[in-house]
């Protein structure tokens, strides 16, 4: 019994040595978990609490992160529409001859955003969120003062599709970033900041465009656009730090073999060539949206949204103009009604979506399903052609406040229908959600390139009156079908997908 005890109390002694010894490992050394025990040289996290772990930082150093990341989020809508209220003054001045050349002038920015998330969210997990968000921003700065000096429309063309590739890296990698630091219980409030760019950004910038192209040369709405992301890289390169985990790991990875000379050390990620990342990525989108209906249906259809939200930004400065002649100054202020609407949408959904969702759980044995996101597009899609009406009707026969309250009806019923397709094909493809939304992010781009160019042929041939009511005729056929349509067969659309949760 004595040797037992012995025995006891020296194993005892040895694992509270070997406890202390795993405390005061540093930071720098493999992970001691039972997975490395296994592979001592494998590189990962020392253990649930790593400090390193963008997850356990202090919450003041995650929200400082946050806030830089909005910045550099934020530049990119603000230079997509600051050009609105100028797009005229520009025209006459490089000789566009035709509205199709004035009104691609806005356009063609959008349309890079389909061309540069392919590329920077693979290359972001090779090469970490700060890099790539830091280079981006360089380019999209050093293309966009190109187009302050252009001297031709081909210049300008040219320097702006090329600054669009550079600003969209943010909206590809931000939202990666939000969660590299944020647990999903906290994450709400996080990628609640990460929306306000995307948010104000479109309104924020024709108001300052507005009164650019009043009181100076359009030439100034990229020099300040230029200027205001010089101030954002400089704010990157003090408060911003890498958050990507792998990326993380593998630094870690690079000083212990400097350190030990062991180059056996190695991460779990596997070693990929951009190249194969690029055609991986690409590659998933693509089968996502040729095979599943409900991505199909809700790619078209938030594309369709996004395009008519830009035809209304782009046509907006001649309303408010010629219409009701008002100073480009005083025009450019009517983009707030587009911010109400959507600060309106935005509290409705986060106020009323989870309640309903919970209230038809519970209904169902409290067993939730994908399809309870319906009721959201459904009364999003109402409020939608409501306003659409509302303004079209409203331009030149009524007071100037009736578009506006016409155009903040449209907005808000317009968040509402995109944060319920979201929410429906995130529940519905969890494992293959970033595929998914990247497919549908490339048919929203392409539309938010192409509305805006037939705009003012529509109106110059149906009036802003009829020309509108097709727009809103069309989004009662979709919209007012689609919710219940899926709400019934979206299970059985989902049971036969090899790609769907379940």
């Amino acid at each position: 019994m004595s040797n037992q005890r012995a025995s006891t109390s020296d194993e005892s002694f040895h694992e509270t040595k070997d406890l202390e010894a795993a405390k005061s490992t540093t930071l720098t050394e493999p992970s001691l978990n039972a997975d490395v025990n296994r592979d001592p040289d494998l590189i990962t996290w020392s253990g649930p609490d790593d400090p390193e772990n963008p997850k356990n930082w202090p919450k003041g150093l995650k929200w400082k992160n946050t806030w830089v990341i909005s910045l550099f989020v934020f530049i990119s809508p603000v230079s997509s529409s600051m050009i609105a209220p100028a797009m005229q003054d520009l025209g006459k001045s490089l000789k566009m001859h035709s509205d199709l050349e004035v009104y691609m002038s806005m356009a063609i920015f959008i349309l890079a955003y389909s061309v540069g998330p392919i590329f920077f969210g693979p290359a972001s997990e090779l090469h970490g969120r700060v890099r790539l968000l830091q280079v981006s921003n360089l380019w999209y700065l050093a293309w966009n003062l190109g187009c302050g000096f252009a001297q031709t429309k081909s210049q300008l063309f040219a320097f702006r599709f090329l600054a669009g590739i550079g600003g969209s890296a943010p909206l590809a990698i931000g939202g990666g970033a939000i969660s590299d630091m944020w647990s999903a219980e906290e994450r709400g409030k996080a990628m609640g900041v990460y929306t306000l760019g995307p948010l104000l950004g479109p309104v924020i910038g024709p108001i300052a465009g507005g009164f650019i192209a009043q009181y100076s040369t359009w030439r100034w709405v990229f020099w300040a656009t230029s200027a205001t992301a010089a101030v954002v890289q400089v704010a990157g390169f003090i408060w911003m730090r890498e958050c990507h985990p792998a990326t993380l790991l593998r630094k870690r990875r690079d000083i212990l073999i400097q350190e030990t000379g062991n180059n056996n050390l190695h991460t779990d990620e596997k070693e990929q060539t951009l190249v194969y990342r690029l055609l991986h990525a690409f590659e998933r989108p693509v089968l996502l949206f040729t095979t599943q209906p409900i991505i199909f249906c809700m790619a078209i259809y938030m594309a369709y949204l996004f395009g008519v939200t830009y035809l209304l930004c782009a046509t907006f400065p001649v309303i408010w103009t010629e219409v009701y002649n008002e100073s480009p100054s005083i025009g450019g202020l009517n983009y707030i009604s587009i911010a109400i609407g959507s600060f309106a949408g935005l509290i409705f959904n986060l106020k009323l979506v989870d309640r309903i969702y919970k209230m038809l759980k519970a209904r169902n044995n409290d067993i939730g399903k994908p399809e309870y996101r319906m009721p959201s597009l459904a009364v999003g899609s109402v409020i939608s052609t409501i306003g659409l009406f509302w303004y079209a009707w409203s331009i030149g026969n009524t007071h100037w406040i009736m578009p506006n309250i016409g155009v903040l009806i449209f907005s808000a019923g317009t968040i509402s229908c995109l944060q319920g397709m979201q929410t429906y094909i995130v529940d519905s493809y969890e494992t293959y959600a970033a595929s998914a939304m990247a497919a549908c992010a490339i048919l929203r781009s392409l539309c938010g390139f192409g509305f805006p160019l037939f705009a003012p042929y529509m109106y110059s041939s149906l009036g802003y009156g009829w020309g509108t009511s097709v727009l809103a005729f069309v989004t009662m056929a979709i919209g007012w079908s689609a919710p219940f349509a899926f709400y019934f067969f979206g299970p059985k659309l989902r049971a036969i997908s090899r790609y769907a949760s379940g």
